[in-house]
């Protein structure tokens, strides 16, 4: 099996936002590739936040019932629910690399789940956090990403 892969909320968001098509296109190209290499992970933060943006922000687009159907699906890689050893993580995350709180729990998330790569946009492309290395989903393909591994 190839290595874990964290997905974070705003490629998910991508899927459904026709507003810039070459991200659209990417987010949907690489959520297949982790679909189809089972690499795929997730945590309930992503869930709720992709919920509560896609019915705020898309509402136009994304009915409730789309958005619940999306997050439903999305359970399939499992979740783990928020436990105290990924927000303390989080915690030394946040004060060792100056991370936002959010972006300290999707990285100590990641790390809980044995991620070896973080797919996002909101920190530097191939920057190092510990055991994890952030992929930009929009400056790398999957076929790039797997010349990388």
């Amino acid at each position: 099996m190839s290595a874990l892969v964290f997905v974070d909320t705003n490629v998910h968001l991508y899927t459904k936002d026709a507003r810039d098509a070459d991200k659209q296109v990417r987010a949907n190209e690489w959520l297949t590739w982790c679909w189809m290499q089972r690499t795929g992970r997730i945590s309930t933060q992503v869930l709720n936040e992709f919920y509560n943006n896609a019915i705020t922000k898309f509402r136009t687009v994304v009915t409730v019932e789309k958005a619940r159907e999306q997050v439903r699906m999305l359970r399939l890689w499992q979740p783990p629910h928020l436990d105290t050893y990924t927000v303390d993580g989080a915690w030394v995350m946040q004060d060792r690399f100056k991370l936002s709180h959010w972006d300290a729990l999707i990285m100590s998330s990641a790390q809980q789940q044995g991620c070896r790569y973080l797919l996002s946009e909101d920190m530097q492309h191939l920057q190092q956090y510990d055991t994890v290395q952030v992929i930009n989903p929009f400056l790398m393909t999957p076929a790039e990403f797997e010349n990388l591994k």
